[in-house]
């Protein structure tokens, strides 16, 4: 037997070798081995509908071993007697099931769609990028495999993954693109798309001259590799984008789903075997936390590097709940089958109120701290042992949920809190090392990429709770969760107040409050012992502020917003949340104008200091102003991008989007529901130009006045604090008047 350690970069299923593995050895090898590992799902109901499937999956297939089991179900007190089907080839094993399911639909099944990565490593306990130690015979028959790494380290080591990063020289849904630029380390090379052949050939020689580990695309998935896939069939040139020759590329289509209100897509996937494939344009957080992050997730999920980049964070945490059920021999159910226990409707109201919202004090407000609870719901979930199996459980050890009279068992820890705990701490190991690193630290860029990964887990995984097809779900857990959140921010709000703070606005996770004299950290810090003690629950100073604005609503200016305030941090950070700048919506050009009027308000040292700048303010937006009303603001730059929330024929009033993509249907390109849509406000009827349509659109059609109005309502939203009225701001940008004077009394 021959030992290699490196970093496990690929496992999959193949229909002879079993389960294949590939290593980047600490040598510098990329290396192939397989080894034999059978899969088991399990079947559990009538003993007659259990014999009927024994019977025809023994008479159906030789591959299949069959046997009577007892095992672990986590919502059952006793073991339940299963019907194990143990299949030898990991790649039939779906086909299997499936057939199966079909046959006998009546039967409840288990461990049926669970990915093979999570099986393989719960079973060897490693994960993607594992550093491993891998023993195998001279046929490449693996005969020992060890972890040498956990997924739960600080500073893993860093795998040497090489990286071809490939694009096509423009937007394929804008425009046709001539040019496919491939760049390495530090070279680029530009290939001309036609004529093909030398286009393949080239691409192929570069293939295996680098050898990369991780295709990096720019709409890989939905336009480039198809592309390149298709010229290679049509001129007959094997373009092997796959390290495993015999295995090709796996192509899954798009796919357009509800969810939490909201319609979702998907775009089609593309993935190699042997090597990566991300595109960057199709990874669902890339934009937030990059390849670092991307990596991070799927050393912690357990899920391949390409699936973790393509999924959602929901995914992630249901898959971290699978393996840990597998880790510990539980029962992973194929459908959800705990359905919400019965409830009057007056009971229904008193439990499912979710989180706590004090609705904040509109106006504008000096030397504010801002105290955030440390991933507060997943915090309660392992302090007080929230998971499905625990609720309701009538012990006389339980506790009870407050404002509900729930039991929770405390006695045995839960599966979900067991999941949570190890990401848990790494998250809050991650948040202390990045207040100890300096900016320009290169580790702490990827330790932000990281710890942002974390956080969507950690967001996500009380979402799951509830959720209709969770496997561990349950929704009496997810009530439990924000009961004891409304209480954690009442006591915490109770002890500020003790203390003498006024309490400003709390937000489910997080409360703002001031006092006379309280604007140094070390003010601060009796308070946030004091809420620890009294919660149990880990919290962090945000940090203060030296102003901040909280804005009300549109329609009635008496009216406060929870979620719609900006401010400026002492460290002169500025935070900004429910204003058009933090809104998909907004076309660039007004984001970036609202966004560069609050660094110029940013400067102001104090409240009182405010009004020494608003001529500065003013003068800004005249000049902005007069740039979008003589057209030298780029077409791009005006972009909006607006959800497509249903089909085209479905649509009663056509939104501008629905308009701009039924354009874009006339010219041939389809657009789902689901998808975005880019385009223009123009002049006349439609009202919109698509961006990605076959004719470009003329300049002087642009309606400058509605994109004047956007930038009108941006432009008030940043002084609206500061007294400034709607009309007058008008005024001051429309007309000749000007800027007059700092307008009525600053708060």
């Amino acid at each position: 037997m021959v030992e290699y350690t490196g970093w496990l970069l690929d496992l999959y299923a193949h229909p002879q070798d079993g389960v294949v593995l590939w290593l980047l050895s600490d040598e510098g090898g990329r290396l192939r081995f397989h080894q034999p590992f059978p899969v088991t799902f399990y079947a559990a109901g009538p003993a007659e509908q259990l014999r009927a499937l024994w019977r025809y999956l023994r008479d159906r297939s030789l591959s299949v071993e069959l046997a009577r089991q007892e095992r672990r179900d986590l919502f059952q007190e006793s073991l339940l007697t299963v019907l194990a089907a143990r299949v030898e080839n990991p790649a039939a094993q779906e086909e299997v099931f499936r057939d199966a399911a079909r046959r006998f639909p009546e039967l409840t099944y288990y461990d049926a769609d669970i990915p093979l990565p999570l099986r393989y490593g719960a079973a060897y306990g490693v994960f993607p990028l594992a550093r491993c130690c891998v023993g195998v015979d001279q046929e490449g028959r693996v005969q020992a495999l060890e972890a040498l790494d956990s997924p739960w380290e600080l500073e893993p080591a860093s795998p040497p993954v090489r990286i071809l990063q490939l694009r096509p020289d423009c937007d394929p849904a804008h425009a046709d693109p001539a040019y496919l630029l491939a760049r390495y380390q530090n070279h680029e090379i530009r290939f001309s798309l036609q004529p093909a052949r030398p286009l393949l050939v080239g691409l192929g020689a570069l293939l295996r001259r680098y050898d990369p580990d991780l295709l990096l695309t720019a709409w890989g998935d939905s336009w480039l590799i198809p592309y390149l896939l298709s010229r290679a069939e049509e001129m007959g040139i094997a373009l092997l984008l796959s390290r495993d020759v015999g295995m090709g590329a796996a192509r899954q289509p798009e796919r357009t789903y509800f969810s939490y209100g909201q319609v979702i897509y998907r775009g089609p996937k593309l993935t190699l075997f042997g090597r990566w494939h991300i595109d960057v344009y199709n990874a669902v957080m890339f934009h937030d936390y990059a390849l670092e992050g991307v990596l991070e997730m799927a050393r912690v999920t357990g899920l391949p590097v390409q699936t973790a980049a393509r999924v959602s964070p929901g995914t992630g945490i249901s898959a971290m709940q699978m393996r840990q059920a597998l880790e510990e021999r539980v029962l992973v159910p194929w459908r959800k089958q705990q359905a919400e226990r019965p409830k009057s409707a007056l009971t229904l109201l008193h439990t499912d109120k979710g989180g706590l919202v004090y609705q904040p004090i509109v106006g504008l407000h000096a030397d504010v701290a801002e105290i955030d609870f440390t991933s507060m719901y997943p915090g309660i979930m392992v302090h007080f042992n929230i998971s499905p199996e625990t609720v309701g459980e009538h012990l006389d050890t339980a506790q009870w949920v407050p404002d509900l009279g729930l039991p929770i068992d405390r006695t045995r820890p839960g599966l979900i809190p067991r999941t949570l705990e190890p990401l848990l701490k790494k998250r809050i190991a991650l948040k202390s090392w990045l207040l100890e690193l300096d900016r320009r630290d290169p580790r702490y860029a990827r330790a932000k990429a990281v710890s942002s990964a974390h956080k969507w887990l950690l967001v996500t995984c009380f979402g799951y709770l509830g959720y209709k097809n969770a496997r561990f779900g349950r929704i009496e857990a997810h009530e439990a969760v924000t009961a004891y959140g409304r209480e954690a921010l009442l006591r915490a709000k109770e002890a500020a107040e003790d203390q003498g703070f006024r309490v400003l606005h709390m937000y489910v996770d997080g409360l703002w409050v001031q006092r006379e004299g309280a604007n140094r950290v070390a003010d601060l810090q009796p308070l946030l012992e004091e809420i620890m003690t009294r919660t149990g629950l880990p919290l962090a100073l945000e940090g203060i502020y030296r102003w901040v604005a909280f804005l009300p609503s549109r329609v009635d200016a008496r009216v406060p917003v929870a979620n719609r305030y900006f401010g400026v941090f002492q460290d002169g950070r500025i935070k900004q949340r429910g204003i058009e700048a933090r809104r998909r919506d907004t076309p660039p050009f007004i984001e970036q104008v609202q966004r560069e009027a609050l660094e110029i308000l940013a400067r102001a040292p104090s409240v009182a200091r405010l009004p020494e700048v608003l001529p500065e303010v003013v003068d800004y937006l005249q000049g902005r102003l007069a740039q979008l009303r003589s057209g030298r603001v780029p077409l791009e730059d005006l972009l909006a991008t607006q959800k497509l929330s249903r089909e085209l024929e479905e649509y009663r009033v056509p939104s501008p989007p629905a308009r701009a993509a039924a354009r874009l249907a006339a010219d041939g390109k389809k657009v789902s529901r689901g998808q975005y849509v880019r385009f223009l406000y123009t002049r006349g009827k439609p009202g919109v130009h698509p961006w990605d349509a076959a004719a470009a659109p003329r300049p002087e059609s642009v309606d400058i006045a509605r994109y004047g109005e956007l930038f009108l309502r941006a432009a008030h939203t940043v002084l609206q604090p500061l007294g400034v009225e709607e009309q007058t701001l008008r005024c001051w940008l429309f007309s000749n008047a000007g800027y007059g004077a700092p307008p009525g009394r600053l708060p």
